[in-house]
């Protein structure tokens, strides 16, 4: 009986152990990624995914090792055997490549898919960052045209392959490329009704259609009915990022600034991922096509939080002005391509100042010139006490006054780093000139506003009458010295507690809009100036 036992269980291991080198030897392809058989394999017969071509590549590497290792352990025969079998493989490979068409590189192209009718419009937003909802990973990923999510990859083991097969979703359009496929097909569909969201995914301007934005009135229409002006559309407010929303719309009045974005040809040299976000929702507010009446800057502020380290990201509230003059920086050095070059942003923005210093005990005078994006105007102090009926008394500043602070002959004396008396004129004067109110003052314990209302013009502010110091155009050179207010940025509340608004024209009707996140309403010229201003730009008049 032992005797028995053991020839039986000799064979039954003889057996098995053949059986294992057969299965050894036959699987030279990697197991199948589902654990059912898929009755539309057979159709996947044409895909070109970078994971496969690095799957044939790694598998090719592991059969030729497998055969130099015989070799070595074997003999030369047995090693020259090897790599004749190799070899034979791989033609096997090549012949079954070219015959059947599973790994090359040719991709069908229809037009008559019969899943098109299943693409969802009112689901999908480009907005977000291009990420594989599965996998976490930005390479290679695909949108579901019919459920919205990102997907990566396309080939039999990726995770857009497998939700077509789970959830019967099968049209998909590559993020970078713009191309449509269907899956678990894997051919490309070339149909003109896809156009509109290849536009929506990555709108584009011509030279002529930016040329027609500032006298374009025509209203666009959103998929849900609603009318929304082109480059007059709410910004989504993600948490306490209010203060990125009012420094974008302020500077998408600027028209050479947006003309630059709204042509990535114009950056592409650049490989900052700051200028090519913002670039990118810069062409989103001004797109005429769009799905919807509103657009998520989600991919700017990630893109935001990246650059600054973190000093402005989202969920913390933040000074509008800080991050103005941030942003322009980054954007200037990101841009220009040589350290002493210019860019778009001091085109726009830089002017220059005349500083004069006189430290005490000192006869001599320091002058430098300086180049300034941004002029701070100091407010005068609230007054302390409280009138007969009990209320603080709300003063009330000309702008004529603030500005005589850069007319080179009021003083202004400056504690750090020395004590110096200061003297600023305008040498330059931009053809956009931004200004900022401080009204904001921190001491050790709380924060201080100082709620003085500035006076100022909305249109016609001649900076020759404010300052008149200011000096001559050379012979030849028409330049203007008048300015239209085209942004006003206001801070309402408390100053831990409130919140900013922005009101911007709209040049082709010279109307007013009132924005606030997603709020937007027009509004009269005369509620810009019953506002606390904090930071407003002035474009300069054509001559």
């Amino acid at each position: 009986m032992k005797g028995e036992r053991e020839v039986k269980n000799g064979v039954s291991e003889e057996e098995r152990e053949v059986k294992r080198k057969r299965v050894m030897e036959r699987s030279d392809s990697p197991p199948p990624p589902l654990g059912f058989n898929n009755p539309l394999l057979p159709l996947a017969n044409a895909y070109d995914d970078d994971d496969e071509e690095e799957e044939n590549e790694q598998k090719k590497s592991q059969t030729r090792g497998n055969g130099i290792a015989k070799g070595e352990g074997n003999g030369n025969k047995v090693k020259g055997e090897a790599q004749e079998e190799v070899d034979d493989d791989e033609d096997d490979d090549d012949e079954a490549s070219k015959g059947k068409g599973k790994h090359s590189r040719h991709v069908e192209v229809r037009r008559d898919c019969p899943y098109l009718d299943t693409v969802n419009r009112q689901v999908l937003d480009f907005d977000f960052e291009r990420f594989c909802s599965v996998s976490l990973s930005n390479l290679n990923v695909y949108a579901c045209l019919v459920c919205g999510k990102y997907f990566q990859g396309r080939s039999q083991k990726s995770h857009a392959y497998t939700h077509s097969l789970e959830a019967g979703h099968h049209v998909y359009i590559n993020l970078l490329t713009e191309k449509v496929y269907c899956l678990p097909d894997s051919y490309e569909i070339n149909d003109p009704s896809l156009d509109d969201i290849r536009h929506v995914l990555n709108p584009r301007f011509s030279r002529a259609q930016v040329d027609e934005l500032d006298k374009n009135r025509q209203w666009s229409r959103a998929l849900d009915g609603s009318d929304y002006l082109p480059g007059m559309v709410g910004l989504n407010n993600i948490q306490k990022t209010e203060f990125v929303n009012v420094t974008i719309q302020s500077l998408m009045r600027v028209t050479p600034l947006r003309n630059f974005f709204l042509i990535p040809e114009n950056y592409q040299h650049c490989k900052s991922p700051l200028v090519h976000r913002f670039g990118e929702l810069t062409r989103k507010i001004w797109h005429a096509r769009n799905f919807k009446g509103q657009v998520s800057p989600h991919e700017f502020l990630q893109a935001v939080m990246k650059a600054s380290k973190k000093r402005f990201r989202i969920g913390q509230q933040s000074d509008p002005v800080e991050f103005m003059s941030w942003l322009l920086n980054t954007l200037h050095m990101d841009l220009r391509t040589s350290k002493d070059a210019s860019s778009i942003i001091h085109k726009c923005f830089q002017g220059e100042l005349e500083v004069v210093r006189e430290y005490q005990g000192n006869e001599n005078k320091e002058i430098s010139r300086m180049p300034f994006l941004m002029l701070g105007l100091d407010l005068p102090p609230p007054p302390l006490f409280k009138d007969v009926m009990e209320k603080n008394i709300i003063p009330q500043v000309a702008l004529f006054d603030l500005l005589k602070k850069f007319d080179g002959e009021t003083v202004t004396e400056v504690v750090r780093p020395k004590l110096a008396r200061m003297r600023y004129r305008i040498t330059k004067s931009p053809p956009y000139l931004m200004f900022h109110m401080v009204r904001f003052k921190k001491n050790n314990f709380f924060k201080e506003k100082n709620p003085t209302l500035v006076n100022f013009p909305v249109k016609d502010m001649e900076l020759r009458d404010y300052i008149p110091s200011l000096p001559r155009a050379p012979e030849g050179e028409k330049v203007c010295s008048k300015y239209n207010l085209i942004a006003n940025i206001v801070h309402d509340g408390k100053p831990e507690d409130g919140y900013f608004r922005v009101f911007v024209q709209r040049k082709s009707q010279e109307l007013w809009y009132e924005m606030q996140d997603l709020h937007v309403a027009e509004t009269l010229p005369q509620m810009v100036e019953l506002s606390e201003a904090y930071m407003q730009i002035y474009e300069q008049q054509d001559e």
